[in-house]
């Protein structure tokens, strides 16, 4: 499956689980339900962006990955400390955190350097 195709179905399942988490949270879920949530949902709309415009930047495909493995990251741990009352490894949280603003940094530098057609 090409990274653009699997990226969009990522995206795709950020946002159903950003959702179905934002109900839980609004049910009397904890404020980690409630961020990991919003933090799927933010990501979603960009990450499916990014499928769309990734194939004209290596730097934007870069900058997708990271983003994506860092809010699963993030958004994981906080699941994970709610749900299965442990973390998922220690810093799990900060590292995912740390790579998103990374995976962002990233998306700028590939926005400046992208090549524009015509």
């Amino acid at each position: 499956m090409k990274f653009d195709r699997f990226l969009f179905v990522a995206a795709a399942l950020c946002g159903a689980a950003g959702v179905a988490l934002s109900a839980a949270a609004s049910h009397g879920g904890s404020a980690n339900v409630a961020t990991a949530a919003n933090f799927l949902l933010f990501h979603a709309p960009v990450l499916i962006a990014l499928s769309l415009l990734a194939a004209h930047s290596r730097t934007l495909h870069v900058g997708a990955a990271i983003l994506l493995l860092s809010v699963l990251l993030f958004s994981g741990d906080l699941l994970a400390r709610d749900y299965l009352g442990q973390r998922l490894f220690p810093f799990a949280a900060p590292l995912g955190g740390t790579g998103m603003i990374l995976g962002w940094l990233t998306l700028a530098v590939g926005g400046l350097t992208v090549r524009q057609d015509g």
